[in-house]
């Protein structure tokens, strides 16, 4: 047993490393590796606490109290160190601070302000769809998953359309920096000279279209609920979480019913399931695979004692699988009941901007049951490096068109 500080006698050590390139090219076996240990492990490498288990991953992103998000939620601790940019007002900050930025979301992503948003997410979708058709076999990230959320997206929040390419490295910036400092985070944030500023241009008041939903973060400035600055940052939270997620939740969802073609026909014999079917892609394989959290105290966890201002690896992914809450969990199944999976997080800190992601996507599954008999693998897909993100960089499909 190795000798560590602040380390219990009974705390299990592994030497597993979730930035390790064997490990994001392939995490599940790790994954596997990490719940079997135990409820908390201890990650060598890094010093830090780690959960891999449903159960403990849940209870923390429901205890705001013991585990916040003030710390950041990579793996830096932002208490102690400084940061490329300043903290998102919603992923990290805790209440009184979180709760107050958290109800001006809330308030401008009301069901009456996103109705509007539907028909034209459809509308989108079904020109972006009916191209790809046109090719029948094309790179399905650069055809679909990465054009229509660049697209739909933007035009929500009210961004102008030239250079919008720039969010793209801007959300690489944001995810893989939460991540160690390894080539991986440097790649990541070298040209932040010239995308922090274009990316805060944007969030001004006055880059935005009028009666946008990032227009709508401005009129709670105005009412006092929040200041100017705060309003450009909680647009800022809108760029940062609702593009690079939602391309790569959208690649994945394509790569699944690309290796699972019996479970394309089961939907398109049931388009009812189209969210459902959703929440299981989110749930077998989620864009957003891990982040931290950080004790705001000395507490005991599944039997660990863990001090305070420590940092724990929170495994979205590994909970999402764990078969101690789903059966056959590694089997990707559109039928699957997928209430818990916490693809989108949970507690007070679980995505705010789910909704409109839910909307993108289930708009292009749509028009995609409209028109296409079957997807099927065109080629071997290429895998994304990356320190948080799982995703797919090319995904060469071959689409029927339904007749």
């Amino acid at each position: 047993m190795l000798s560590m500080p602040h380390l219990n006698e009974t705390a299990v050590i592994s030497d597993i490393d979730p930035f390790s390139r064997e490990f994001l090219a392939d995490p599940y076996p790790y994954h596997e590796q990490l719940r079997d240990l135990g409820p908390v492990v201890r990650l060598a490498r890094y010093d830090v606490w780690a959960t891999a288990r449903y159960e403990q991953v849940s209870a923390i992103l429901n205890d705001w109290q013991n585990f916040g998000s003030g710390g950041g939620v990579g793996l830096a601790n932002f208490h102690t160190e400084g940061n490329w940019r300043p903290p998102s007002l919603l992923l990290e900050t805790d209440p009184p601070t979180h709760t107050r930025a958290r109800t001006v979301m809330n308030r401008v992503l009301l069901p009456k302000n996103l109705r509007d948003l539907r028909d034209g997410f459809y509308r989108d979708a079904v020109r972006m769809v009916d191209r790809a058709l046109e090719l029948g076999t094309f790179d399905a990230v650069a055809e679909l998953s990465q054009p229509y959320p660049l697209k739909v997206f933007p035009d929500a929040v009210g961004i102008a359309a030239d250079e919008r390419e720039t969010l793209l490295p801007y959300g690489n910036m944001v995810f893989n920096t939460m991540g160690p400092k390894n080539d991986l985070y440097q790649a990541a944030l070298a040209p932040v000279d010239k995308v922090l500023p274009w990316v805060m241009q944007r969030c001004a008041r006055g880059a935005l279209r009028p009666g946008s939903l990032g227009a709508e973060v401005y009129k709670h400035a105005d009412s006092g609920d929040i200041t100017e600055a705060e309003a450009a940052l909680l647009v800022r939270s809108f760029l940062s979480a609702g593009i690079d997620t939602t391309v790569h939740a959208l690649g994945n969802a394509l790569l699944c019913f690309a290796e699972n073609p019996g479970e394309w026909q089961k939907l398109r014999q049931d388009p009812s399931k189209v969210r459902q079917a959703f929440d299981e892609v989110m749930r077998f394989e989620p864009a957003f695979q891990c982040y931290f959290r950080t004790t705001t105290r000395e507490t005991e966890f599944s039997g660990t004692a863990i001090g305070s201002q420590e940092k724990i690896y929170i495994s979205i992914a590994a909970a999402n699988r764990d078969p101690r809450r789903w059966e056959a969990p590694e089997r990707f199944d559109i039928s699957r009941k997928t209430a818990g999976h916490v693809g989108f997080g949970t507690g007070i800190h679980g995505c705010v901007g789910q909704m409109i992601a839910r909307m993108e996507i289930e708009a292009l599954l749509t028009a995609m049951l409209e028109r296409v008999a079957a997807i099927e693998l065109a080629g071997k897909p290429e895998r994304l490096m990356h320190n948080t993100l799982r995703a797919v960089s090319k995904l060469p499909v071959r689409m029927t068109r339904l007749h």
